[in-house]
C-alpha cells in the first residue's frame, strides 16, 4: 500500500463513514425516545434508493401500496379504539387524521411518476414518501406495545425488519439499480481524485446534522422529543404525548433513511435486501455511542467507515467479519464498565 492507495481508502472510508452515522443517530434518537432498537432503518435506505430509481424509469413505486395500506390499518385501529371507549364522536376526526395525508400523497407520486419529472423533483417525492412511512409503521405495529419490555420491542422489530424485506423484493424485485450522479464533476487533488457526488454526501450529511441540532434546540416538538428521551414518565406528567414524539421520532428517522438511500443510490448498485448490512453497520457505530450519544455515534460511523474500507484492501472476503468482529470488544468493555440494572419501569 502506497500513500496514494491510502488516500483513496480514506476517502471511500470517510464517504461511507458519513452514511453509517446518519443511520446511527436516527437510531440512537428512535431508541433514546421509544426505546426501541430500530434493526429496519436499514430498508429504509434502500427504500429510498429504490424508489428514486423506479421514478427514474417513470414507473410508480410498490411503496404506495404500502403506504396506503399501512394507512387504512392505522385508520381502523383508531376507529376501533374509539368504538370500544363509546367516543363516537371522534370517528370522523380519526378517519381524516389517518387517512386523507397519505392518500394526498400516494397520489401524487401517481400522478408525478410516469411525468418523469427533474431530478430535484423526484428526491422530494422519494423523500416525501418514504418519510411518510415512518409514523404509520410506528402507529400499526408499535403504538400497542409501548409499555412493553425492550426485548419484545426488539423481537417485533426482527419481525419487522423481515416484512419490510420481503416487501421489498415484491415492490422492487431482485435486480439491483443504480441512480445518475446528483453531480458529475471530478477534481485532481493530489493522486485522488474526489468526486462532487461525495461532496454532495458529505454537505447534505452535514446540513441534515445541523438542521436536527437546531430543530431540537430552538423547537417545541424539539425539545419534546428530548424530555422524551430524558424521562418518559415525566414527560408524560409534564403533558407531552409519548405517542407524538414516537410518530415525530420515526418521522425523522424514515427521512434519514430515505436521504441516506438517496446519496448512496449513485455509489453503489442497492437491492430489495441492501438494507440489512446497512443498517447492522449503523447500529455498530451506534453500539459505540451506547445507544446514547450522538457524537460517539458519528465518531464510530467515522472508524466504521475506514475499518471496512481498510478491510477491504487487505482482507477483502473478510471485511464485513472485520467490521462486526470490533464489536465484540466494544460490547465487553460496556458490560464491564456499566453493572447490569433492571430496566426502568415507566
Amino acid at each position: 500500500m502506497d500513500s496514494t492507495i491510502a488516500a483513496i481508502l480514506t476517502l471511500d472510508g470517510v464517504t461511507n463513514g458519513v452514511i453509517y452515522g446518519l443511520i446511527a443517530i436516527a437510531l440512537v434518537l428512535v431508541f433514546a425516545v421509544t426505546r426501541i432498537l430500530f434493526l429496519p432503518q436499514g430498508e429504509f435506505v434502500a427504500f429510498g434508493a429504490l424508489t428514486l430509481a423506479m421514478l427514474q424509469q417513470g414507473q410508480v413505486p410498490g411503496l404506495v401500496w404500502l403506504l396506503l395500506a399501512l394507512a387504512l390499518c392505522a385508520t381502523g385501529s383508531s376507529v376501533l379504539a374509539l368504538l370500544r371507549s363509546g367516543q363516537r364522536a371522534g370517528i370522523a376526526s380519526a378517519v381524516l387524521r389517518n387517512l386523507v395525508a397519505p392518500a394526498l400523497i400516494a397520489a401524487l407520486v401517481w400522478w408525478a411518476a410516469p411525468k418523469q419529472f427533474s431530478l430535484p423533483v423526484q428526491v422530494g417525492l422519494t423523500l416525501l414518501l418514504v418519510t411518510a412511512l415512518g409514523p404509520l409503521l410506528y402507529q400499526v405495529v408499535y403504538e400497542s406495545l409501548a409499555g412493553a419490555s425492550v426485548l419484545v420491542l426488539l423481537i417485533v422489530s426482527v419481525g419487522t425488519h423481515f416484512a419490510l424485506t420481503g416487501l421489498g423484493l415484491v415492490f422492487f424485485g431482485a435486480e439491483g439499480f443504480r441512480t445518475p450522479a446528483f453531480w458529475d464533476a471530478r477534481w485532481p487533488i493530489g493522486g485522488v481524485t474526489l468526486s462532487a457526488q461525495t461532496v454532495a454526501v458529505v454537505l447534505a450529511a452535514g446540513a441534515l446534522i445541523v438542521a436536527l441540532w437546531l430543530v431540537s434546540e430552538r423547537t417545541l416538538y424539539g425539545k419534546a422529543l428530548r424530555a422524551t428521551a430524558v424521562n418518559r414518565l415525566g414527560a408524560r406528567l409534564m403533558g407531552i404525548s409519548t405517542t407524538l414524539a414516537g410518530k415525530l421520532t420515526f418521522a425523522v428517522a424514515a427521512f434519514i433513511g430515505a436521504l441516506s438511500g438517496v446519496l448512496i443510490g449513485p455509489l453503489t448498485t442497492v437491492f430489495y435486501d441492501s438494507g440489512f448490512l446497512i443498517g447492522l453497520k449503523g447500529f455498530v457505530a451506534a453500539t459505540i455511542g451506547a445507544l446514547a450519544s450522538f457524537p460517539l455515534a458519528a465518531v464510530g460511523a467515522l472508524g466504521v467507515g475506514m475499518l471496512e474500507s481498510f478491510s477491504s484492501f487487505w482482507v477483502s472476503d473478510f471485511k464485513e467479519v472485520v467490521v462486526f468482529m470490533s464489536l465484540l470488544p466494544i460490547l465487553l468493555w460496556r458490560s464491564i464498565a456499566s453493572p447490569a440494572h433492571d430496566e426502568d419501569e415507566d
